[in-house]
């Protein structure tokens, strides 16, 4: 016998529930009943238009979010009609929007759900904490805290790591144990110091206090056709993630200048203090307060200091992308490799704790890699302003504090990354050992117990270098977040 899709959705309702009440419909995941979503016409789709892939488009929408219509053939009549949909202008810095699954397609109510779901409380145990409560718009997307605090007041062990730009990410969460943002969404709901409280299925509990809202359950019906459900809300809640883009920074603004000046001179495709000078009388003539301000500059007093500070800056973008080997791990235009890298967080006396095992820890039995133990995701630096403290820890307080971290190499365990260690001093320790004689150079600050020697690579930067490199981090900053994403009451008028 053959069943239809509807029959089929049917059939998926009486299929026996996760929960304690077998009568219930399951809460993991359902088959859509098409009849229950939205209309193709009046579903309205959402689109990332980036500068690079689209210029001309790009240029011509003045905002980050812009209501438009688009002229396509509906599925089975094959009519031509126009819809709505919503035009994401992707911010300068960023070539393109990030990869959105072909199973989660991007429209406007699917966002509206996530938004909402974003921000309420109802997916913990006793309806006190929300996404945002570690996720803060107003906080760079994070908790600006050294741990977050979860559920009944208990502390984590972990620094929030900021939604902004998440999604372009290639794995989620400080140690890359979930793949997607649909992944990443699921995992506070369980966890006993963020959202669970209790005994049983949390994720189960939390989609029958849902259920509970006539107006959720409306909401999902018409984006996914069925009842609320956990693979439902994962995908709403990453559809809005996807959203929280940041770009349009000094260091960008400085590379459109470099642009326009070597299409008209022909010069090397290098940034120089005169662009960074230019993007900074841009922004004095325009009163941007904010761009300025993440440079310590007065909107009002200080545009006579452009061209110092952009002496500064180049300055500071040459020691980033040479002598502190920064670029080792912060590539790209979000200044990440996507990687994960042991630089010493959390080692004391030498030694790493095995709390501190990082991406290691969550591989799979079976997949596990030793050069992976102690390492953690390296993090974006976009809007790094925001997001204070830093490193998977919390440790480091400030922007200075991070440089002098570095400046010393880390800190010395038996698997800090080669990427911060002195390997031509450790090689000279081996070979020196070798033929019996002393060696002259850097000592190792351990010897492992294969006899490896471990010597972290010194940056030896000044003072000067250090303020310069700091000026440059903060030239990152962006943009802050658009309203219309991070601003939790606003929603499309209907």
């Amino acid at each position: 016998m053959r069943f239809s899709l509807s029959c089929l959705a049917v059939l998926c309702t009486l299929i026996p529930a996760t929960a304690k009440d077998d009568s219930l419909p399951p809460t993991d995941f359902l088959f859509a009943d098409e009849s229950l979503k939205l209309p193709f016409a009046k579903d309205t789709p959402m689109v990332f238009v980036s500068r690079s892939t689209g210029a001309a488009e790009w240029n011509k929408l003045k905002s980050f979010w812009t209501d438009a219509t688009e002229e396509v053939l509906e599925p089975g009549t094959g009519r031509k009609i126009t819809r709505k949909v919503v035009k994401l202008k992707v911010p300068l810095g960023l070539s393109a929007g990030p990869a959105v699954p072909g199973e989660n397609p991007m429209t406007l109510a699917k966002w509206e759900l996530g938004k909402t779901l974003y921000f309420d409380p109802i997916l913990s145990s006793n309806a006190t904490i929300s996404c945002s409560s570690c996720h803060s718009p107003a906080k760079g997307f994070t908790d600006q805290a050294k741990f977050s605090t979860g559920i009944n007041g208990e502390l984590g062990g972990i620094n929030s790591p900021s939604v902004t730009n998440s999604g372009y990410n290639r794995l989620q969460f400080w140690d890359g144990r979930a793949g997607s943002l649909e992944e990443q969404a699921q995992g506070p709901v369980g966890n006993s110091k963020e959202m669970f409280a209790g005994k049983g299925d949390q994720w189960a509990a939390a989609i029958m206090r849902i259920r509970a809202k006539p107006d959720y359950v409306k909401a999902f019906q018409q984006v996914f056709g069925h009842l609320p459900t956990r693979d439902a809300a994962a995908k709403a809640i990453a559809t809005y993630e996807r959203t929280v883009l940041v770009g349009n920074s000094i260091y960008d603004r400085a590379d459109v200048a470099m642009r326009k000046r070597i299409t008209e001179d022909e010069g090397k495709p290098e940034q120089t203090a005169a662009d960074y000078a230019q993007a900074l009388n841009d922004a004095f003539a325009s009163k941007d307060t904010s761009a300025l301000a993440a440079l310590r500059l007065d909107s009002e007093k200080d545009a006579p200091k452009a061209e110092a500070t952009g002496k500064r800056l180049v300055n500071g973008r040459n020691i980033f992308f040479g002598k502190a080997r920064c670029t080792n791990c912060h590539v790209g235009e979000n200044f990440t490799d996507g990687a994960f890298h042991n630089i010493g967080v959390g080692a004391k006396d030498n030694k790493l704790p095995d709390t501190e095992f990082g991406r290691f820890a969550a591989q799979p039995t079976g997949h596990k890699d030793p050069t992976q133990v102690g390492a953690f995701k390296t993090p974006g630096l976009r809007a790094l302003l925001d997001t204070a403290p830093y490193l998977h820890d919390g440790s480091e307080k400030t922007l200075e504090a991070v440089v002098e971290f570095y400046d010393r190499g880390g800190n010395a365990n038996p698997f800090l990354d080669p990427k911060m260690r002195d390997t031509d001093a450790e090689a000279g320790y081996l070979l020196a050992k070798a033929v019996g004689k002393e060696f002259k150079g850097v000592q190792p600050a351990l010897i492992t117990r294969g006899n490896s020697p471990i010597t972290p690579f010194k940056l030896n930067l000044t003072v000067d270098e250090k303020a310069d490199l700091v000026l440059f981090l903060r030239a990152l900053q962006s943009d802050p977040v658009d309203a219309t994403i991070a601003d939790a009451t606003w929603f499309p008028k209907k």
